[in-house]
């Protein structure tokens, strides 16, 4: 999955990445697009991140070897623990196995937390 020269896009992030975890990564990119057409996409920490139109980061999507990672913040987190409790999840991430289908439904409503939280809250990012 190592490239041999760092991405510097989400497409050549994307490019990099062997099956099942190049897939996956398409299809929570279809999602943000979606979800938040407005943002923008960058690399942070060498990861896909999508930013509000004000800057700020809203989460981030990476690829490993057997799962994916959706990362906000860890208040966003906290807000669905008890809807992730059959997630593996970290201080702000959910690790999202190729084995299982994506929580569709669940992203879209953190999502859109996030961007509440960040738009009326003014929570930055970590």
């Amino acid at each position: 999955m190592a490239p041999s020269a760092k991405p510097t896009t989400t497409d050549e992030y994307i490019a990099a990445l062997d099956e099942p975890a190049a897939a996956r990564m398409r299809e929570l990119r279809a999602l943000a697009q979606d979800a938040v057409p407005e943002a923008s996409e960058a690399l942070k920490w060498g990861s896909p991140a999508y930013l509000h139109p004000r800057g700020t980061i809203l989460f981030v999507c990476s690829a490993h070897r057997r799962h994916a990672n959706f990362t906000v913040t860890p208040s966003t987190r906290e807000a669905f623990a008890e809807e992730l409790a059959g997630y593996e999840t970290g201080k702000g991430s959910v690790r999202l196995p190729y084995t299982t289908p994506v929580p569709t439904e669940l992203l879209r409503r953190m999502i859109a937390y996030r961007r509440r939280e960040f738009e009326v809250d003014g929570v930055n990012w970590m």
